[in-house]
């Protein structure tokens, strides 16, 4: 029962709002755990260079692409 001066209870589940725009910023800004784009090393293409006059760069850079391309990077 209700006094004159109050509202009655309202009856049933209140409205559910779902705010997808918090998840949706943080997934594009590189949150929640998304995986980075490898970058190639300098210094690791100087040493593939010397050791290996220029082949193991190639296999190194199909490597790093490869790697990249496999997770949409």
């Amino acid at each position: 029962m209700t006094t004159p001066g109050q509202s009655p209870a309202p009856v049933g589940q209140p409205p559910i709002i779902i705010n997808n725009n918090v998840a949706a910023s943080a997934a594009v800004a590189g949150g929640y755990g998304m995986v980075r784009r490898r970058r190639q090393s300098f210094g690791l293409h100087c040493v593939l260079l010397m050791l290996t006059c220029g082949i193991g760069n190639v296999f190194y850079a199909m490597h790093i692409s490869r790697w990249n391309r496999n997770r949409g990077l």
